[in-house]
């Protein structure tokens, strides 16, 4: 019996010391970070989410940094801790290319894996993208506003300048137009960051008539629809085209009243969740040269780009998208 119990005592040991030691690929001592700016957005606590459900499936710790406004420098100064920090990844949104790219290098420099989502710095040494196809995105988005005008119409941009995004977006838009002369773009209005800026300038040009009235209102940011909307209200109109973007819940009510026709809705919690999980992959399994640029590598470890995907929300389909909101919180 006492060799029984011994043998079954040893067996008990080697379990656990293989669940808990060199058989456990993950720890609460791993530290991956998610970085962006407008992080009060309901677009980035989505991906905050998504985010920290990945990391407790693995058992890693998520931080969450970056200013609650649309403010590059600010989101300059949390990655700058984040990279003094040497945490085991780094999952990027970038706000201004030209503010936050050095400090993306300096960290694949410093042997830290970054990968970029929602918002891309393609010549930066970042591993690779995680989010939305957005010259596809901005294309639909045209497509749209093209069947909806029948094909001319006056029509004004609302927009973050200095984005890769949101440039992508518009140039989708801008591609697609091309072969509508009867299309034309006023204005590309940058809210920089503030999305009064919007509301105020669609009430100036709700007071344009004749020629110069304008169509259509678009908006190529998460936080200008509402905006938008309100000023188009409280002119009393109903002939003018608003197409918003992403899934916030003012955004959905308002295609659902009919104010605004539709949006393009991405998938931040794909992002954010997706995210984590590469990052983890490339800190168990990290390649030989962290810097190397491995978009020109037919043989590389790495796609460069990985699609969340995007969707046209207008009212035939907007009731599902409600739903799905209630249903995640």
């Amino acid at each position: 019996m006492k060799t029984a119990k011994k043998a079954a005592l040893v067996l008990l040991a080697l379990a656990v010391a293989f669940t808990s030691g060199c058989g456990a690929r993950h720890s609460d001592k791993e530290v991956y970070y998610l970085i962006a700016s407008n992080m009060a957005l309901p677009y980035w606590q989505t991906a905050v989410t998504g985010f920290k459900h990945a990391a407790a499936q693995y058992g890693v710790t998520a931080k969450v940094a970056g200013p609650d406004g649309h403010d590059p420098q600010a989101e300059l100064v949390a990655l700058q801790s984040a990279v003094a920090a040497k945490p085991a990844g780094i999952l990027i949104s970038v706000a201004d290319v030209s503010v936050l790219q050095p400090e993306i290098n300096a960290a694949i420099a410093a042997g830290i894996p970054v990968i970029t989502m929602d918002s891309d710095a393609s010549g930066s040494r970042r591993l690779y993208f995680i989010g939305t196809n957005n010259l596809e995105a901005g294309r639909l988005g045209g497509q749209r506003v093209i069947a909806k005008l029948g094909g001319k119409g006056n029509v004004v941009f609302f927009t973050l300048g200095g984005q890769a995004n949101t440039d992508e977006r518009l140039k989708g838009f801008k591609d697609v137009f091309s072969a509508r002369p009867g299309i034309n773009i006023v204005e590309v209005v940058d809210i920089k960051g503030d999305p009064s800026v919007a509301f105020d300038r669609t009430q100036q040009f709700m007071a344009l008539t004749g020629p110069k009235k304008i169509d259509a209102f678009v908006c190529l940011d998460s936080a200008s629809g509402k905006m938008v909307a309100d000023a188009v209200k409280r002119t009393g109109a109903t002939d003018r085209l608003l197409m918003a973007w992403d899934a916030s819940q003012d955004t959905l009510d308002g295609i659902k009243a009919g104010v605004i026709d539709s949006t393009i809705v991405q998938k931040p919690y794909s992002m954010g969740f997706v995210g984590l999980k590469a990052l983890d992959e490339v800190f168990h399994s990290p390649p030989k040269d962290l810097s190397k640029d491995y978009s020109a590598d037919s043989f590389a470890p790495y796609p460069v780009f990985v699609d969340t995907g995007t969707t046209l929300v207008d009212k035939s389909n907007v009731d599902f998208y409600i739903a799905s909101a209630e249903g995640s919180r």
